[in-house]
């Protein structure tokens, strides 16, 4: 009987034992498994890195070819911009000979206005040649993106709006504007309103 229960003991003990071996390789294996499918995570994790790292390297280099097109086009805007001075003064000093009494109908004055002249048109040529282009303005309708205006004055023979008269020439330097054109616009008279306006109520009596 005591050796029965020896032997049930042994045995028990050895499924015990068994059991145990069981649940140590179970927990050794899913150990293993975890480990793999973090390795897994990883490679995903670098892999995303690298790719978010080549997008914004490719930005970079987009943004950086764009700063040096707009340098190498642009790059002279503001000297440009200071270099229309020289045409507004060479139009100034037009301006004041030709009003000068002593001078006017002079041969000396002829020549002086001619020199004047070519000098301009040289400047011009010159600004053209480096695509800074002259805005035509006269008879044009206003455009905001172009011009400023900087009065109205009556002109019943033009629509509204008209430029009739240019008080300092705008430039573009390629798409881009250098400088808006000061630009005077016709409107219609007080009395041109009236009679409109008139016409207007007449017609709407009848």
């Amino acid at each position: 009987m005591e050796k029965e229960q020896e032997q049930r003991l042994q045995n028990n003990e050895s499924i015990s034992e068994d059991s145990k071996n069981l649940e140590e390789k179970e927990t050794s294996k899913n150990e293993v498994e975890i480990k793999e499918l973090s390795a897994e995570e990883k490679i995903l994790e670098l892999e995303d890195k690298l790719t978010r790292t080549f997008a914004e390297m490719e930005n970079q280099r987009r943004r950086f070819e764009k700063e040096k097109d707009d340098a190498f086009d642009y790059g002279g805007f503001i000297f440009a911009k200071e270099a229309l001075n020289i045409i507004d003064n060479l139009e100034r000093s037009k301006k004041v000979l030709e009003n000068d009494q002593v001078l006017k109908d002079s041969e000396a004055l002829k020549k002086i206005l001619e020199h004047l002249d070519i000098i301009n048109k040289d400047l011009i040529s010159i600004f053209s040649k480096n695509n800074i282009t002259q805005i035509n303005s006269l008879n044009k309708k206003l455009d905001p993106n172009l011009h400023q205006a900087m009065m109205e004055i009556e002109d019943n023979e033009k629509e509204p709006g008209t430029i009739i008269q240019e008080i300092q020439k705008g430039f573009t330097i390629k798409d881009r504007l250098l400088r808006p054109a000061l630009v005077a616009v016709s409107k219609k008279s007080i009395k041109e309103d009236e009679i409109n306006s008139k016409n207007k109520d007449n017609l709407g009596n009848k």
